[in-house]
């Protein structure tokens, strides 16, 4: 397979809000739709040892130097 043919990602992490508990109470629906609106998908969490989420991990294909030339 040649290097250009290869896909390639870029990756982003989001750590959902949280309250005074530490505990996930408020909704990331917000932040949730802007990262997808910039082109993010959600394709992981990390959790905390003992439960709770800590990061939510998204990618999406990263822009390379050639595709500016091909358009």
């Amino acid at each position: 397979m040649s290097r250009a043919a290869i896909r390639r990602w870029e990756y982003r992490t989001l750590r959902p809000p949280r309250d005074e508990t530490k505990k996930e109470a408020q909704n990331p629906q917000d932040a949730l739709n802007e990262y997808g609106d910039d082109g993010w998908e959600l394709v992981e969490t990390i959790e905390y040892t003992g439960g709770g989420t800590k990061y939510l991990v998204f990618k999406r294909p990263a822009e390379s130097a050639d595709s500016s030339d091909e358009e």
